[in-house]
Parts: structure tokens; C-alpha cells; sequence
């Protein structure tokens, strides 16, 4: 009974109507173009190796495909469906296996589903299937794609889908079908086709850089690498040890300089000093340029990586190294929640996504300050100063997110500020040496003493003195180390007239706790070089360096940098960042611009801007104070409508008579004839001047209305019609100045409206 069955169901099925294949080997052919792209964008964004293998067996698919489109094979369509079954398994476990970042593995799970499809086609709708998978897979390229190495790819992929979509066109409407791919020329206008490729390309370009760079992150699903197995790692967040610099040992001290004699008298060439428990800045040496960090940002920031609150004299150290708070999270989420300093002044929740591109110390960078993390660990540690360790080193290839709580810089808040602080600031971030606390003040002070007017608050003093750093002293990279007993602040200031960069922090810190200010230094990386294309920020090992962070009460750390050629105060959230990326085409295309001519357009610009700023201020201020202030700001909205309303009519009629004047004078004449008429009854584009002349005329006869005046308008627009015909192709030269004056005077006359 169920062979005989399956026999009937077999019959039956072989008997359906075989489906209409798609004979267009040029459609075919670019359609598998198509898709073998998205296979290398996936590939070149993700650093898979899928294409080796799945465009080659593609490609077979769709050559078999082609030889079997008028056969109903139910073995093939058997044989993909077990295909099919084995892909969804491969999916679901990589999804396990990737819950922080779904993305590659979907477009895995689409790459098997396009290869066992390849050998199913025989329709137009299941190319079209193919080629939606093309687009997706590069959309999905798009969204993975850290590098430049993607556009090219790009580029090619729109190259070939505007033929494509135009032949799969052609092939809807049945124009030359059975059309060798050899003989594409015949069916593609390939100049037009260029034209529109340039276009498209331009205009996209055109679109990505004007476009507002909103909050890109609206979810709490963020990216994160899979799971990093931990076996044999002890993260107790004991001694001295729990910071694992590859360059440097546990008292910062170089271990390899490139040439294995582990000279602790030089930085290492690749990993920065900075990133240990203690840091030795009586160091030379510089670093060999490598990128280490791709970050996706809300804001662009400072990615702050340590604080350090002791001074040795030479350097600095963590003093509460064993003070190191533990963080677990719970087995189904990667999120970790860190507690939420109280603060004074507003925050904003800015959200990064970091990749690892070269390794790094087990320090997890942010911006100040973090409050969830995504990591791919069961633990993180805190430290004292707000520093965040993962139990590892952070390998290359490593993703994570970050939600940072980073305070607004309200200069007036900050200002009023006061000096009440608490126990356990004074007695941790004011500690100066006795034997140079005393010459650091008066220096200090005489630094103070050339403010005019004077700074009273301690952040206009903070200000001030980061800024006469900067223009004091210079930058020193050799230097000879530091003799026995000699403190590196004070050779700065009073012999060597400047030092290291990293030293300016140090200089700035100490200054400040010698008149009772607050202070540490913190390092991290400057925000990098942000890529227009990809929108990341590629961070080198070059851009870490030292800040100066400053405690203000109630409101919390603040950073400042003293070091010449850098912003005084690091990039924040008081920057907005809507439109990112027009904002940095202006700053290069303004870096060859003459600076008379740059500044003058920035003031136009800043003028513009703060003009439209106080317009919207006013009317949503009118909105905010009741009844009468919504009537007076719907009032005002009606009335500046109203004027923009005027201003384009007038423009478009300005703008149309400038045009009809630059025409020669039969041809104006007749344009503003049929401009005047299309009040009543346009002219289509596919009227010849004497169709539109005779298909008025019908139109006037069935008016009753007005039918004097339109007569005397139908005998004139057919006069001037076969003028102009006349002029335009029989070049014979019409009376135009009477012509004009009759249109003048047919134009003065009324006419009747019904």
C-alpha cells in the first residue's frame, strides 16, 4: 500500500507542467557573478575562507542547473533538501557557538543554502532568489567589512548588477532570450550603462557622506567574540602580576626591545609602557607604528585604559594593586553590570564595539565610564581607578562592546565646583615628595600669577596651567636617564626644560597637588584615524599616551592633556557626532584652503548654524509656554511657511525668466506661450508644437466658459506654433517682433474663469 503510494504520488508529480526555464545564458551568467561576490565580500570583510569552495561547486551548480532546466530531476531536488537539512544543523550549532555576533553565521548558513540552490534553477524567479542572496551577502560584507579592501569589492559588484537587473528586465518583457553572453553588446548599451554606474556610485557616495550619523547601536545585543575557554587561567586579582603586558615585566620594565637584550632602559618597539601595574617614565625609545584597535563609536573619545594614583618619583604606580573587584555574569548573557557612580552633572550612554587587530595586555579599554560590558569571558575585574581586566590577554581577532556613562563637561558646573573633598580624595591624590612639594607650588604660583584676568575655579587653574605646560616646555624623546635620587618631575620643570611626552601629564599632576588640587594620571588611546568608508577608528600603538585626570566634587574625574599638539581637553560627548563624517571631508578639504578663506566660510558656517539655533530655540520656547505661546508659535510657523512658500515662487520664476532670455527670441516666445497656457492645459513632453496647438483648441471648444478670450489665445498659440515650426526646421525667419506684440497684447486681455 505505501509503495504503490509513493508510485502515484511519483506519477502524478512527473505529470505537473514542467516550469518555464529561463534561457538567457547572459542572465546566468551575471547572476553568478553576482553571488560568487557576495561569497569573496563576505570572505574579504570577515577573513573567512568560504570562497575557496563554495564558488568553484557554484559554479558547477549553475552549469548543471542550465543543462538540467527542462528535466524535473526529483533526485537532485531530493538531494538538496538533505543538503538543506545538514546546513540548518551546521547553522544551529555555530549559533551556539556565536550568540554575541550572529552575523557571520547567518551569512555561513546563506553561502550553503545559494551553493545548493545553484543547482535548482531554472526559472526566472529562482534567479531572482540567487540574486537576492548576492545583495544580502554583501549587505551583510557591509556591515562586517573593518577595511578598505571591501570597496573594491563593492565597486565590481555594482558594476555587474546593473546589467544584470537590466537583462533580467529584458528577459521579463522576452527580448533575445537565447542571447550569447559573447554577444551582450548587442543587447546592453554599455556607454549608457557606464554613465549609470558612475552616477549611482556617485550619488551613494554623495548620500554616505551628507548622511546624519545617528546612534548606530539600538539594541543591547552587541557584538562579542564567542567564548574564550579559560582552563588553567587563576584570575584572583592577587599581587602584582594580574596585568600581563607582553613587553614588560611586573615592575614595567622592558623585557624585549625587538632585539631580544631586554634593555630596561628603553620602551619596547611594539607593546606601550603605560599598560603595566607600574610605569617607568625615565624610559627612551619610541614606538614602531602597528594598528592594534578598530572601534565603532557613538562618540569619538578617549579609550581610557588605566589610572594610576601613587608617584615613585620617576614614574607611577596602582598602590591598591590587590583591590581588584570581581564580575561575574549570569551563563545566558554576556553583560556585565558595573555600579553606577553618582554623580552631579548629566551623562550620556555611549556605546563602542571593539576588535583587537594585533595583541594587546589583558587591559580592556572604554570611555569613562563603563557601566555594561559585553565580554566573552565569565569574569572581568575592576581596579581602584577605574581600570577593567579581562582574565587574558586580548588576542587578535577578539570583539567586545562597551556601554560607557560618559559625563557631560559642563564648564559652568565645573566651575562652582568648590574644594570640599572627601576623605579618602585627600588622602590618596594630593601625596607630592617632601623634598620637591615646596618648589613645585611656587612654580605653580608663578604660573598662575601671569593669568589676566586671574583664575579663581580650579578648573579655569586646571585650564591654565595645562596650557602654559604646553607652550613652556617642549617635547624631549632622547634623553639621558635620570641620576641616583632624582626626581623626574623637578628635571623636567627646572633642567631639561621639558622631556617626554608622556611626562607633561606626570608635570601637570603634581603641580596641581602641590596648591591642593586632585589629581592622577590616566592612559589609554587617542580616538585614531576614522575611515569615511568603514566608519571605524583605526587606533595604532602610537596613539596611546598619558592624561591628566582631575577630580571635581560631586561631579567626578575630568580629563585634561597637556601635551603640545594635542587637544587640551581629550574628545567627548560635548562634541555631537551627527554628521561625523561630512565634519571630517570639511576638516581635509579645509586643510588646503588658504586660512583667510577657511576661516572666513567656518564663521559663514557657524553664523548660519547659530542663527537656525536661535530661530528653532525661539519657536519651541513660544511652544513651551502654554495656550498663547502655541498659538503665537503656529502662528509663526504659518508665517515663515508662508515667506519660504513667496521665496520659491519667486526663485522659480526669476530663474525661468533668466532661462527664456538666454534662448534666441522665436523660441522664447513660443516657451512662454505654452508656460502661460499650462495653467489651463499643460503641454505632455510627447506633443509636437502642432499636436499641442490642436489638442488646445479641442480643449477651448468644449469650454464654454471664457470663450472669447481663449479663441484669441487658440488663434495666437497656432500662429506662433507654425512660426516656430517654421524657424525650427524650415529655418525660415518668422516676424517675431509682431508676433511679440500681439502675445502682449492677447496676455493683457481678460479671460473669464468658470
Amino acid at each position: 500500500m505505501t509503495v504503490s503510494a509513493l508510485r502515484r504520488a511519483r506519477s502524478f508529480f512527473l505529470q505537473l507542467p514542467s516550469p518555464t526555464p529561463e534561457e538567457s545564458i547572459a542572465l546566468r551568467v551575471l547572476v553568478q557573478i553576482v553571488v560568487s561576490l557576495g561569497i569573496v565580500a563576505t570572505d574579504v570583510a570577515a577573513g573567512t575562507s568560504l570562497s575557496w569552495w563554495a564558488v568553484p561547486v557554484g559554479i558547477l551548480g549553475a552549469l548543471w542547473s542550465w543543462r538540467q532546466r527542462r528535466v524535473r530531476s526529483v533526485g537532485t531536488q531530493f538531494a538538496i533538501s538533505l543538503g538543506m537539512l545538514v546546513a540548518l544543523g551546521i547553522f544551529f550549532v555555530g549559533l551556539l557557538e556565536s550568540l554575541g555576533d550572529t552575523r557571520l553565521t547567518l551569512a555561513t548558513l546563506l553561502v550553503h543554502l545559494q551553493v545548493l540552490h545553484s543547482f535548482d534553477l531554472p526559472r526566472r524567479k529562482d534567479l531572482g532568489y540567487s540574486m537576492v542572496i548576492g545583495l544580502i551577502l554583501v549587505g551583510v560584507a557591509g556591515t562586517l567589512s573593518q577595511t578598505l579592501w571591501f570597496a573594491p569589492v563593492l565597486l565590481v559588484f555594482l558594476g555587474v548588477a546593473l546589467p544584470m537587473l537590466a537583462l533580467d528586465y529584458r528577459s521579463r518583457l522576452g527580448v533575445n532570450p537565447r542571447r550569447s553572453p559573447f554577444q551582450i553588446r548587442q543587447m546592453l548599451p554599455f556607454k549608457k550603462l557606464a554613465i549609470l554606474t558612475a552616477l549611482v556610485g556617485a550619488l551613494g557616495i554623495g548620500l554616505f557622506l551628507v548622511m546624519p550619523r545617528f546612534p548606530g547601536f539600538q539594541v543591547r545585543t552587541l557584538p562579542v567574540s564567542s567564548p574564550i575557554d579559560l582552563s588553567g587561567v587563576d584570575f584572583d586579582g592577587e599581587g602584582p602580576g594580574n596585568i600581563e603586558n607582553p613587553g614588560y615585566d611586573e615592575n614595567g620594565q622592558g623585557i624585549n626591545n625587538g632585539d631580544g637584550d631586554g634593555d630596561g632602559d628603553r620602551i619596547d618597539e611594539t607593546f606601550y609602557y603605560g599598560f603595566s601595574s607600574r610605569i617607568n617614565q625615565n624610559l627612551s625609545g619610541e614606538l614602531v607604528p602597528q594598528e592594534v584597535l578598530r572601534v565603532r563609536s557613538q562618540a569619538k573619545g578617549f579609550w581610557r585604559v588605566l589610572g594610576f594614583d601613587r608617584y615613585t618619583g620617576e614614574g607611577w604606580e596602582i598602590s591598591r594593586r590587590d583591590n581588584l573587584a570581581n564580575f561575574t555574569r549570569p551563563p545566558w548573557s554576556y553583560r556585565f553590570l558595573l555600579p553606577r557612580p553618582v554623580t552631579e552633572g548629566g551623562y550620556q550612554e555611549v556605546i563602542q564595539s571593539y576588535t583587537v587587530v594585533s595583541t594587546l595586555p589583558n587591559l580592556i579599554p572604554a570611555m569613562a565610564t563603563p557601566g555594561e560590558v559585553y565580554f566573552p569571558t565569565g569574569e572581568i575585574g575592576l581596579d581602584s581607578e577605574g581600570g577593567l581586566r579581562s582574565p587574558r590577554v586580548l588576542d587578535e581577532g577578539l570583539t567586545f562592546s562597551i556601554i560607557s556613562r560618559v559625563p557631560y563637561r559642563d564648564r559652568k558646573g565645573l566651575q562652582q565646583a568648590g574644594q570640599s573633598y572627601p576623605k579618602r580624595i585627600r588622602e590618596t591624590y594630593l601625596d607630592v615628595p617632601e623634598g620637591v612639594e615646596s618648589r613645585l607650588r611656587t612654580e605653580a604660583e608663578r604660573l598662575l600669577g601671569k593669568a589676566d584676568p586671574p583664575r579663581e575655579s580650579v578648573y579655569e587653574q586646571t585650564l591654565f596651567l595645562a596650557q602654559a605646560l604646553k607652550q613652556t616646555y617642549r617635547i624631549q624623546t632622547e634623553l639621558e636617564p635620570l641620576k641616583e635620587g632624582e626626581d623626574l618631575v623637578e628635571a623636567f620643570l627646572f633642567e631639561r626644560d621639558g622631556g617626554q611626552p608622556d611626562q607633561f601629564p606626570t608635570a601637570l599632576a603634581m603641580m596641581l597637588r602641590s596648591i591642593g588640587i586632585p589629581a592622577r594620571i590616566a592612559v589609554g588611546f587617542s580616538p585614531g584615524r576614522f575611515n569615511l568608508f568603514t566608519g571605524l577608528y583605526e587606533v595604532y600603538n602610537t596613539d596611546a599616551h598619558a592624561v591628566t585626570e582631575v577630580y571635581f566634587p560631586e561631579y567626578g574625574w575630568f580629563a585634561f592633556d597637556p601635551i603640545p599638539g594635542h587637544p587640551l581637553v581629550p574628545p567627548s560627548v560635548e562634541e555631537s557626532q551627527t554628521f561625523s563624517a561630512l565634519e571630517q571631508l570639511w576638516a581635509w578639504i579645509a586643510g588646503w584652503l588658504p586660512t583667510p578663506l577657511r576661516n572666513g566660510l567656518e564663521g559663514l558656517v557657524a553664523a548660519i548654524s547659530a542663527f537656525i539655533t536661535d530661530v528653532i530655540g525661539t519657536l519651541l520656547g513660544w511652544f513651551s509656554q502654554g495656550w498663547l505661546g502655541a498659538i503665537a508659535g503656529a502662528i509663526s510657523l504659518v508665517v515663515l511657511g508662508a515667506i519660504i512658500w513667496f521665496l520659491v515662487k519667486f526663485w522659480r520664476q526669476w530663474s525661468q525668466q533668466q532661462a527664456l532670455k538666454k534662448l534666441p527670441p522665436m523660441e522664447s516666445l513660443y516657451r512662454q506661450i505654452v508656460i502661460s497656457l499650462a495653467r489651463d492645459y499643460p503641454k505632455q513632453p510627447w506633443q509636437t508644437p502642432m499636436e499641442y496647438a490642436q489638442a488646445y483648441e479641442a480643449w477651448a471648444a468644449n469650454e464654454p466658459h471664457g470663450a472669447p478670450g481663449r479663441s484669441r489665445r487658440v488663434d495666437l498659440l497656432r500662429q506662433i506654433s507654425h512660426a516656430y515650426v517654421n524657424w525650427r526646421y524650415g529655418e525660415k525667419a518668422p516676424d517675431v517682433e509682431q508676433l511679440q506684440q500681439r502675445w502682449k497684447e492677447t496676455r493683457r486681455s481678460p479671460l473669464k474663469r468658470p
